[in-house]
């Protein structure tokens, strides 16, 4: 039995690449793809939506003639997108955010040249199959399953394929689809980075340590609350009423409602904080700093830093100058007046850490949050959805449909046939 599976699944597998590569080709490995039909050049082309100038939905564009992305670094891969999920950060980069400092990570010559950063392809995430290695490329290959946190600075992942390298892209967990893994990793990179950098915990330190997250129905916060039970600390969030069930069923210890009331006041009348991750920035630092322990080393990290914003209004060198002197005089202030550590968390696309993501999603210890799924055809109305705000979790995209079902379809078949032949070699053997 276990012989005749393994010829079924290596049989469907080849008839799987078989049916995906019946119209493209890319490095020897089959996909759909196609070339452009421009007239100066011809070169390979992929579906994709993209931005030509910055501003509201009516920006986005769908185009079968974006540039399709190689590998030009022995350590890049190309993974062809199966899925991808929109973050806040796309609503913001759609009408211009962080512009001047992100043109400038691209490309440092852009200052001197004036180049266009257009036609720019959102999309952080990604969860999908790696079709191309550099030479160079050692944990991964053709036909490997992935998924990854796009660093803001390169090409999206609303398209047919996307490359990084293999620095910053993980193993996809087996026990999710695509559709759910592409959920997690610019959170889950966004909520580590900012928890374990900024806040100083990980899985040895965080046992009964009081963590308050802010904001914390939407994706950074529902991943956070799971890790961090995970890791054994004690959860408060703040959140509206209609999304407690979904808090209190990812592990929140303590939920408090902030339309019921001045949630300051709420938050006051309990045990003070280890650590404060706050997704929503404003008038919250005012009253949060006096919600932690003193002078025990508490930590509050904010995700709404002034950095990007300053240097698109400021201009880089100014705005940079303007964000770190803001930055020091907090943290200056903050550790003199109660031994506080005031801190910024950025989010920092890291392979290694959805490593050990991946463990705790196929562990069970973390589940994908999915609150809207949209066919790659409706990629303005995913964007009109996280424009509502009040999320409950992630909006996906999926750019392949139904994947699944037809490798089902394709190992049932596979394995009919084999069985059959199976049977008809025995009935022969028998008769001879």
């Amino acid at each position: 039995m276990a012989s005749t599976w393994l010829r079924c699944l290596s049989r469907a597998k080849a008839a799987a690449a078989a049916a995906a590569g019946s119209t493209r080709t890319l490095a020897g490995v089959c996909c759909r793809r196609h070339v452009c039909s421009s007239p100066s050049r011809r070169q390979s082309c992929m579906s994709a939506w993209v931005v030509d100038q910055y501003g509201s939905n009516g920006v986005l564009r769908y185009t079968e003639e974006a540039t399709a992305p190689t590998v030009t670094s022995p350590t890049e891969l190309t993974i062809q997108v199966h899925a991808a999920s929109l973050n806040p950060l796309d609503l913001s980069m759609r009408g211009g955010y962080g512009a001047k400092f992100l043109k400038l990570r691209r490309d440092p010559m852009s200052v001197m040249d004036g180049d266009s950063e257009f036609p720019l392809i959102l999309g952080r995430d990604v969860s999908g199959v790696v079709v191309d290695c550099g030479a160079e490329v050692t944990h991964f290959a053709p036909g490997d399953e992935v998924w990854a946190a796009v660093p803001p600075w390169k090409q999206g992942s609303l398209a047919e394929f996307v490359t990084l390298t293999e620095y910053e892209v993980s193993r996809k967990p087996e026990l999710v689809s695509h559709t759910e893994a592409a959920s997690i990793p610019y959170v889950a990179s966004t909520a580590l980075s900012a928890l374990v950098s900024g806040g100083g915990l990980c899985r040895e330190s965080s046992s009964n340590k009081r963590v308050l997250i802010t904001g914390g129905s939407g994706g950074v916060g529902t991943f956070s609350i799971q890790l961090l039970k995970a890791w054994g600390a004690h959860v408060t969030v703040t959140c509206s009423q209609n999304a407690e069930g979904l808090v209190r069923g990812l592990g929140a210890d303590e939920v408090v409602d902030y339309t019921s009331g001045d949630v300051a006041e709420q938050l006051e009348m309990m045990e003070k904080f280890d650590v404060i991750l706050d997704n929503i920035g404003g008038e919250t630092e005012q009253w949060a700093m006096g919600l932690l322990k003193p002078w025990s080393g508490a930590k509050y990290i904010t995700l709404v830093t002034p950095l990007l914003r300053n240097t698109d209004s400021m201009g880089l060198l100014d705005g940079t100058v303007n964000a770190g002197i803001t930055l020091c005089t907090k943290a200056i202030q903050n550790i003199i007046s109660s031994g506080v550590f005031y801190r910024w968390g950025l989010y920092a696309p890291d392979g290694p850490f959805l490593d050990e993501v991946r463990k705790l999603v196929d562990a069970g210890k973390i589940l994908p949050v999915v609150e809207a799924q949209f066919p790659f055809s409706q990629v303005p109305q995913a964007f009109q959805k996280l424009e509502l705000g009040h999320a409950r979790g992630k909006t996906v995209v999926r750019v392949v449909e139904n994947d699944t079902r037809q490798a089902e379809e394709l190992v049932q078949h596979v394995c009919t046939e084999s069985a059959e032949s199976e049977r008809g070699a025995h009935g022969t053997a028998q008769q001879n």
